[in-house]
């Protein structure tokens, strides 16, 4: 909510509407992937769950914290390590998945 907040009235002024929809971007998936960070947590342990969560950690650092850098002006070419942000977010979910079904 912090970062959503300061990037609707503090940086508002500062972006491009494109850099502004960037950090949006990032803002929403951080969102919704610390809340599975806390179903992961809240479901119970075990060698998946906890791969499951270090994927989704690692996926929220390099997803939404290449969309915050470039959001903020950092050169293009970071933006080749999003889709692995992405790739390590879907592997936390399926991860997430194979742990719900094993308990």
């Amino acid at each position: 909510m912090v970062l959503g907040a300061f990037g609707a009235h503090a940086l508002k002024a500062q972006l491009s509407a494109e850099a502004l929809s960037i950090w949006q971007t990032a803002v929403q998936y951080h969102f919704w992937h610390a809340l599975a960070l806390l179903a992961v947590a809240l479901a119970g342990s075990g060698p998946w769950f906890k791969v499951s969560g270090w994927l989704l950690i690692a996926g929220l650092f390099l997803f939404s914290g290449s969309l915050y850098a470039l959001a903020l002006g950092a050169p293009r070419g970071l933006g080749m390590v999003t889709p692995l942000g992405g790739f390590a977010l879907i592997l936390g979910w399926l991860a997430f998945a194979v742990a719900a079904i094993r308990r």
